[in-house]
């Protein structure tokens, strides 16, 4: 008899968030089914890691091919955890989100989706970070949904490749999804700006706001381009932050 592929289910947007619930749909429909997740919200929270207070999970479901656990740490935590502590044996795959809004372009810096996706990347498991541009908490998952399954699918055809893919759809109905573009990460910032407040002692604080500044979205082999001409975007993505050009010419630099 064939094995079932085990998949690990994550989010950074905590373990009873609806874009979770949503893709663990999918991923059962697969194999077995590992779910572990933050024990609350951690959008943001990129590749951070619990080392000076203590960590702790505990099981809250189980069933036929199924276990799911509660983490009280990071999305990077929940991958750690899982598969240093809680699995026997590496999953065939590990799939992170839907995340609640855009991890297109420079967010994919920041997220913590994307993150716990690289993670396993790191560790030799192939993982897929998923998100729908939509914040909102009635947000439908109907197209998140198809597209994640056709992409699951494709992915654990590719027998002994290691990858990281950074998928966003976007907030469209299903019949009005052109299709998937595999591109590149568009250039862009986050313009931040920081509104003074003051909280009831009359003692200052800060609040993190800003804007989006996108450079290159209208470039066809961006992401950007990709999700606002209504395709899913695709982009491979690595934990290899070498700056290739720059190492290219030091060897040029003088005193």
């Amino acid at each position: 008899m064939t094995k079932k592929p085990l998949i690990l289910v994550t989010n950074d947007d905590g373990f009873h968030a609806p874009g979770i619930i949503a893709l663990t749909e999918v991923a059962k429909e697969f194999g077995a089914v590992l779910k572990i997740a933050p024990d609350k919200p951690q959008s943001g929270m990129g590749h951070a890691i619990t080392i000076n207070s203590t960590l702790r999970f505990e099981q809250l479901e189980s069933g036929n091919d199924f276990n799911a656990y509660q983490c009280t740490g990071t999305p990077v935590d929940c991958v750690k955890i899982a598969l240093d502590v809680i699995l026997d044996e590496k999953p065939d795959l590990i799939v992170s989100g839907i995340n609640h809004g855009s991890n297109a372009s420079i967010n994919v810096i920041y997220s913590g989706t994307m993150s716990a996706a690289l993670e396993g990347y790191i560790e030799g498991v192939p993982s897929i970070g998923l998100s729908l541009l939509d914040h909102g908490l009635e947000a439908d998952f109907t197209a998140c949904k198809h597209f994640a399954r056709e992409i699951i699918e494709l992915a654990l055809k590719q027998k002994g490749k290691n990858y990281c893919l950074n998928v966003n759809v976007p907030k469209l109905n299903l019949d009005l999804i052109k299709g998937i573009k595999y591109c590149r990460q568009a250039h862009a910032k986050w313009q931040e700006e920081f509104d003074k407040r003051q909280d009831p002692s009359g003692k200052d604080y800060y609040w993190l706001t800003g804007h989006f500044v996108p450079f290159d979205e209208h470039k066809e082999d961006t992401d950007l381009w990709a999700l606002q001409n209504g395709y899913v975007s695709v982009v491979p993505v690595s934990y290899d932050l070498t700056n290739y050009e720059t190492l290219n010419d030091l060897a040029n630099w003088k005193n």
